[in-house]
């Protein structure tokens, strides 16, 4: 296998594990009281679900792994931009939350963990600034590649995406009630506000 081939296969990999993301909150979401009963036990069944959904993704692109748009390894300069772009905006996000937020453990266990809708930082300009990082990624292996299969995942992203984070607005909305309303009015969702606040 030469170096190619390695990286289009650890892209692919890299795109099953982002591409599915939204699948793991469909199962989550909808059914968040259920879970909440279960508390961090939920993770043995959702993480294990979760895992079989990147590999369903994996092998059903797997075909189409050697079909590229283009293949150049300069563009993998306008990758590296997106790659840096996407672990920056995980940086930013990551500073004003803390572990149970970042795992979804506040959410499943509400009363153990302290409920607090965060607006600053980087969610003053976009509400969900991981979400962003995920597609900065994504799109970075799409361009650094060139890989059909990707650009494939890319756009079931996209698609979940949209509809994960309705659900996620919804149910912080129940949360946080007029503090997320007011917040989801002046604050876009995904694609974030670069000018004056």
């Amino acid at each position: 296998m030469n170096l190619r081939a390695i990286v289009d296969l650890v892209a692919l990999l890299a795109c099953s594990v982002y591409g599915t993301i939204p699948l793991f909150w469909f199962v989550v979401h909808p059914f968040v009281e259920r879970w909440r009963a279960s508390g961090r036990r939920a993770y043995v069944f959702l993480l294990p679900v979760w895992g079989g959904f990147i590999a369903i993704a994996f092998l059903l692109m797997q075909p189409f792994r050697s079909a590229h748009f283009y293949r150049n390894w300069f563009a993998w300069a306008p990758a590296a931009i997106f790659f840096l772009l996407g672990f920056s905006i995980y940086r930013a996000a990551f500073q004003r939350f803390d572990r149970s937020q970042v795992s979804g453990l506040a959410e499943l266990e509400p009363a153990r963990h302290r409920q607090q809708l965060i607006t600053t930082g980087i969610r003053a300009r976009v509400r969900h600034p991981i979400y962003l990082g995920h597609l900065c990624e994504i799109a970075a292996w799409c361009i650094g590649t060139g890989l059909v299969a990707l650009y494939a995942l890319a756009i079931f992203a996209v698609i979940t995406g949209a509809l994960m984070i309705r659900m996620e607005d919804r149910e912080l909305e129940a949360r946080f009630g007029d503090a997320f309303r007011a917040y989801r009015q002046r604050v876009p969702g995904v694609v974030p506000r670069v000018g004056k606040n």
